[in-house]
């Protein structure tokens, strides 16, 4: 009796012992799991941020040291003829301006509108203004669409008229003012025979530091991709190219970006497409941040979807150059903000689950608030030392994110609206 009643007192005592042992050894084993739950989160966040925000620095330093390679405009004219295409819609406040500036370049060109059935008075202005000036330009004509259709239709169906050109094609918006001399210019650099198009350099008005930011670092890196090769992304707001360069079947009549593509186009068939950053023209950014916001959005999806066509080339080794440029413009505006994207949301979860208690977290913690701050500064277009790039960055990866979904979502934005007060602030300076 008593050995039975030990036995089973050591019994319990021993299984209370390998309980211990076991809720001892499961708390042990959450809280590692736990540590180490936190030290993924904050690397993967790590990991995607490196692949979000490296190919910025990448290719700003590799295009900076590119400049140094940059071409020499030539002195001589090519003798090429020049057609100005000005696809127009709704642009009576300032179509006659327009017509006045080209008027006043010191190259006479042939004039081809297309207009894309406005509903104001853009196209009877534009014909009285020709008929008061009728030596303006060696010729004009005037093409008037049924039904508007997006800019990049209006521009194709402008190349079909122009089959036979067998000069230049100076593509330029309304609401663009080139700077004295621009069209020589142009001319100038076709003497160059691996020349097939040329971009200008914008100086944009208004008040939004961003936007300034924003171009300043664009303009950096097209110039810079053109020195070493050429870039795929030219201004609309004045591209000139060589006739037949070009086939109106090369361009996606429901996607925008029509300046990207032919810009693209170009170089894939073996000339070069550069930006001259002393071939400046004036425009006006959107008046307010919302607006600014839009227009983002609107050509971050043009560029997406023309990357994402031009695939093929990433990798091409025909491409030469031109291959390392469009894959890293397509690592930037494709995958950088779905990476970014994600680390946000290692970044979110990490933050409501863990505290900053180790060296990594709290440095990961500064890192986000930077960020953010910067971003919230940049949308309200207000800026503190030291983050105005970074906050330039973080919108424009927003847009880019917006692009990715609404693209997804299978929503084409090459209908655009106009900035209607943009044109008020033009006809009134």
């Amino acid at each position: 009796m008593y050995y039975s009643a030990h036995v089973g007192c050591s019994v319990l005592h021993s299984n209370s012992i390998d309980a211990g042992l076991i809720m001892g050894f499961v708390e042990v084993w959450m809280l590692l799991w736990v540590t180490m739950a936190g030290d993924w989160l904050a690397y993967g966040e790590l990991g995607l941020a490196a692949v979000g925000f490296a190919p910025f620095a990448l290719h700003r330093w590799s295009c900076s040291k590119w400049l140094s390679q940059q071409l020499q405009c030539p002195e001589e004219m090519s003798g090429l003829d020049m057609t100005i295409l000005l696809p127009v819609w709704n642009e009576g406040l300032i179509i006659e301006k327009k017509l006045a500036n080209l008027a006043k370049q010191d190259f006479k060109c042939h004039l081809l509108i297309i207009d894309s059935a406005s509903t104001d008075d853009t196209v009877s202005k534009a014909e009285s203004w020709l008929e008061d000036f009728p030596s303006a330009f060696e010729s004009h004509n005037l093409i008037r669409m049924e039904r508007r259709l997006g800019k990049t239709t209006a521009v194709k169906l402008a190349l079909d008229s122009l089959k036979d050109n067998q000069g230049i094609i100076v593509m330029t918006d309304a609401d663009a003012t080139l700077m004295p001399g621009a069209l020589s210019r142009l001319n100038r650099w076709f003497s160059n025979p691996h020349i097939g198009a040329v971009g200008g350099t914008p100086n944009r008005l208004g008040l939004l530091n961003s936007e300034t930011t924003h171009r300043d670092i664009y303009s950096l890196l097209r110039v810079g991709e053109s020195a070493h090769d050429s870039t795929p992304f030219l201004e609309g707001s004045v591209l000139a190219w060589r006739a037949g360069s070009v086939d109106s079947s090369q361009l996606y009549a429901t996607a925008n970006a029509d300046d990207a593509q032919i810009a693209t186009a170009v170089r894939l068939g073996g000339l070069r497409s550069i930006q001259d950053p002393e071939l400046t023209f004036t425009d006006m950014m959107p008046l307010n941040a919302k607006d600014q916001r839009r227009q983002k959005v609107r050509r971050a999806q043009g560029l997406i979807r023309l990357l994402a066509r031009k695939r093929k080339h990433w990798f091409s080794r025909r491409e030469g150059r031109f291959a390392k440029i469009l894959r890293r413009n397509a690592w930037m505006h494709i995958l950088s903000p779905l990476a970014i994207a994600g680390g946000a949301v290692l970044a979110i979860l990490r933050n409501i689950t863990y505290l900053p208690e180790t060296n990594l977290m709290l440095s990961l913690s500064l890192v986000e608030i930077y960020c953010l701050v910067s971003w919230i500064l940049s949308r309200a277009n207000k800026s503190v030392f030291g983050t105005r790039t970074a906050g330039t960055i973080m919108c424009g990866l927003e847009s880019l994110l917006v692009a990715i979904v609404i693209s997804g979502r299978g929503k084409s934005l090459h209908m655009w609206e106009q900035h209607a007060d943009v044109r008020v602030a033009l006809a009134d300076e």
